[in-house]
């Protein structure tokens, strides 16, 4: 048996149905600031495309969603692109939503888990660096409300930053980078 990559297992999940839907790449950056430092985190969101022509998908059937990029939000309202792709998703537009990190989806966890749901009700797929997920089904649904966990909580920790860019990124670059929290530390 040939050990394959995360996405490549995704061809049980996505269906020909999805397909006739659109699949929708939410791109993100907080900040111009972070637009401009995080470059790197920027050209592998757009680059959820061709993940999504490689799923399946026609390029024309590839929605990039992209207006909150350089804004920074705390709320749903406050973020246009967001209140697009939960529109999208609501009105089954979507078979497959794509984004970098978790957090780039959603701000906080009542967000995330709304998406989850709206997803879970309307069939679309999740899909991310490390795989596709269908949030109907009881094991994804669990690893992404852990992912949205995670990602939250980084949010919180950190402000300058951009997890992608200091440890997801330089990582498929098969370069290691060790990132210390404040208050860890290591025994003498």
């Amino acid at each position: 048996m040939t050990a394959r990559l995360p996405w490549e297992r995704a061809e049980g999940k996505v269906q020909p149905w999805h397909r006739d839907r659109l699949a929708a790449v939410y791109v993100r950056q907080s900040t111009p600031a972070q637009v401009a430092d995080h470059a790197e985190s920027t050209r592998l969101q757009y680059g959820l495309a061709e993940r999504a022509v490689t799923l399946g998908w026609a390029p024309s059937r590839v929605l990039v969603i992209d207006e909150d990029l350089g804004h920074s939000a705390s709320g749903a309202d406050a973020r246009p692109g967001f209140a697009r792709l939960v529109a999208e998703v609501g009105l089954d537009h979507v078979g497959l939503v794509l984004g970098i990190e978790m957090s780039r989806l959603a701000r906080s966890g009542r967000e995330w888990h709304q998406l989850l749901e709206l997803c879970a009700l309307s069939g679309a797929l999740l899909g991310d660096l490390d795989g596709v997920y269908d949030p109907a089904e009881h094991n994804d649904r669990l690893l992404l409300g852990l992912k949205g966990t995670i990602s939250e909580a980084l949010c919180r920790y950190r402000h300058r930053a951009s997890y992608a860019d200091l440890v997801v990124m330089p990582t498929t670059r098969q370069e290691l980078v060790v990132v210390s929290v404040a208050g860890w530390g290591y025994p003498a």
